[in-house]
C-alpha cells in the first residue's frame, strides 16, 4: 500500500496550497482528485469561469460607455453565448495548465479517483477505470470543496432551468431569465447577464440583498440592476417551477405573482461535498448541509485529519481557502505560522463591481461604537471621468474619536483592487490622517482615499 506523510482530498484553491506547501517542506504528498481534472469549482465551474464572463460582457458590451455621449454600446448582434463561452474556455485551459505544472514541478503526486476513509490514516480510492486502491497517510486534508444546491422542486433540466453550473453550458441566449436567489452568485449572474442584453427578474426570499455587506452600497447596486433592467422582488417565497406547452419556465409565487421567463438560474446557495467520504468510519459527523467543524488550526475532531475550504462553510472564498489549507499543512509538520488574518477583503463581481473590509454602519450602529463616514464619488476624480465610471463610489468609515480606520466600502471600477489599500491601513491600526498625508499616482482612482478622508474631517466640524 502506497503511504505518503500527508493526503490532500481535492484539488481546489485549499487542496492546491495544502498539498504544495508540504511538498515545499520535502514531504511526500498526494492529491487525490474525483475530476479528470484539477482546479475544482473555483477554476472549472465556479470563480474563475463567471469573473471571465463577467470581464467578457463588461468590455466587449461597452458597458461603462454609456456615459461617453455620441457612443454606442447596444448588444451585438454577431456576438453570441459560443462567443463568450470560448473566451471562459481559453482562459479555465491556461489556468488549468498552471496549475498542473505547478503541482508537478513540486512533485506533487495526482491521482484521479472517488476517495473515501477506512480509518483515519487510510483512503480507498475508486478509480475512474473502476479499479480500487487504498493509500496511507500521517495526515489527511479534506478539501472537497462544494456544488451548487439543488432542490428537489425544481425539475432541473440543465437547457432552461439551470444551477450555476450548468449555466455555463448554455449555447442560447434568452430574453429573459428568472434567477432565484440573490447572494453573491445570484447577484453576479443577475447583473452580467442583465449587461449582456437579457431582462432580469432576481426573486430572494429575504427583505435584503446581501446583508454582511454596508447597505449604503447595496442600495447603489440595487439602484444600478433597476437601471440595466434588473428586476429585484425581494421578501418572495417560492411555490413552483415548471415548464409551459411553449418551452417557458414558469415561477409562481406565494405572494400569488407568476414570473414568465426564457431560462432560469437556480442559486439557492451550495451544498458541501463530504457526502461520499465516509466520514462514519473515522468518528466524523458533519452538520446537516454537509460542513465539517474544525478548530483554529482547521483540525477536526480526528487530530490528524484536516479540513478546509468551502467544507467549512464560512467564508468560503477561494482567497481564505488557500491560506486556510496552506495554514492546515504549517500545523500538521509543527511549522509556526500565524492564524487567518482577521481583517480580509470581500470581492463581489457584480456590474458593478463590489468590494469591503472591515466594519459596516449596521455592525458600529448595533454595538453602539461612535464612528464618522466619508466619501468620493468616481466622478469627483479625473480617472473615474477618464473611465467612464461616473457613478463609482468608495466610503471610509472611521472612530470619531482615534480617527482610526474601521471599514472600507467600495462599489464602481476596480473595486476589488482598490480595498487592498483599505485593508492594509485597517490591519495596522492607521487612521484616515494617512490618507490625507500620503501621495497617490494622479490621475488614479486611489485619490479616492484622500478625497474620501477630507470629507469626513470636515463632517467632524474641526476644521
Amino acid at each position: 500500500m502506497p503511504r505518503y506523510d500527508i493526503l490532500v482530498l481535492g484539488s481546489g484553491p485549499a487542496g492546491q496550497k495544502a498539498a504544495i506547501q508540504a511538498a515545499k517542506l520535502r514531504k511526500k504528498v498526494a492529491i487525490i482528485e474525483k475530476e479528470p481534472y484539477v482546479g475544482g469549482a473555483s477554476v472549472n465551474t465556479g470563480t474563475l469561469p463567471s469573473k471571465t464572463l463577467k470581464d467578457a460582457i463588461y468590455y466587449l458590451h461597452g458597458f461603462k460607455l454609456r456615459s461617453f455621449p455620441n457612443v454606442s454600446y447596444s448588444l451585438k448582434k454577431n456576438f453570441t453565448m459560443h462567443d463568450l463561452m470560448a473566451r471562459k474556455e481559453q482562459v479555465v485551459k491556461n489556468e488549468l495548465a498552471i496549475i498542473t505544472n505547478q503541482l508537478e514541478r513540486n512533485d506533487v503526486h495526482i491521482i484521479h479517483g472517488t476517495a473515501s476513509f477506512l480509518d483515519p490514516n487510510t483512503i480507498q480510492v475508486a478509480m475512474r477505470d473502476g479499479r480500487t486502491e487504498s493509500y496511507q497517510a500521517d495526515y489527511i486534508v479534506i478539501a472537497t470543496g462544494s456544488r451548487p444546491r439543488r432542490s428537489q422542486d425544481i425539475p432541473f433540466n440543465n437547457r432552461t432551468i439551470c444551477d450555476s453550473d450548468s449555466i455555463l453550458d448554455t449555447d442560447s441566449i434568452p430574453k429573459t431569465m428568472a434567477v432565484l436567489g440573490g447572494g453573491v452568485i445570484g447577484c453576479e449572474y443577475a447583473t452580467m447577464f442583465a449587461a449582456f442584453g437579457i431582462k432580469i427578474t432576481l426573486l430572494d426570499r429575504r427583505k435584503e440583498l446581501l446583508r454582511f455587506v454596508d447597505q449604503e452600497v447595496i442600495q447603489a447596486l440595487i439602484y444600478h440592476m433597476r437601471t440595466n433592467n434588473v428586476t429585484v422582488q425581494l421578501d418572495e417565497e417560492i411555490t413552483g417551477v415548471k415548464e409551459d406547452e411553449r418551452g417557458r419556465v414558469v415561477t409562481t409565487l406565494k405572494s400569488g405573482k407568476t414570473v414568465v421567463t426564457d431560462m432560469l438560474l437556480y442559486s439557492m446557495g451550495r451544498a458541501s461535498n463530504t457526502d461520499e467520504l465516509n466520514l462514519g468510519a473515522i468518528g466524523i459527523t458533519p452538520d446537516k448541509t454537509g460542513l465539517i467543524k474544525v478548530n483554529e488550526y482547521y483540525q477536526t475532531d480526528v487530530l490528524n485529519v484536516y479540513a478546509a475550504g468551502d467544507v467549512i462553510g464560512f467564508p468560503g472564498l477561494a482567497s481564505t481557502s488557500m491560506e486556510q489549507g496552506r495554514l492546515a499543512t504549517c500545523h500538521a509538520f509543527k511549522v509556526r505560522q500565524s492564524t487567518l488574518p482577521k481583517i480580509m477583503p470581500y470581492g463581489i463581481y457584480t456590474i458593478p463591481e463590489i468590494s469591503t473590509v472591515g466594519k459596516t454602519e449596521e455592525e458600529l450602529t448595533e454595538k453602539g461604537i461612535p464612528y464618522e463616514t466619508g466619501r468620493a464619488f468616481y466622478k469627483e476624480i479625473a480617472r473615474g471621468q477618464i473611465f467612464g465610471d461616473v457613478e463609482g463610489l468608495l466610503k471610509v468609515i472611521f472612530d470619531r474619536d482615534t480617527m482610526q480606520l474601521l471599514g472600507v466600502h467600495i462599489i464602481g471600477e476596480g473595486a476589488t483592487e482598490l480595498i487592498h489599500i483599505g485593508q492594509a491601513v485597517i490591519t495596522y491600526g492607521g487612521t484616515v490622517d494617512f490618507f490625507v498625508h500620503n501621495v497617490f499616482n494622479y490621475p488614479t482612482l486611489a485619490e479616492c482615499y484622500r478625497t474620501a478622508a477630507l470629507d469626513g474631517i470636515n463632517r467632524l466640524g474641526k476644521n
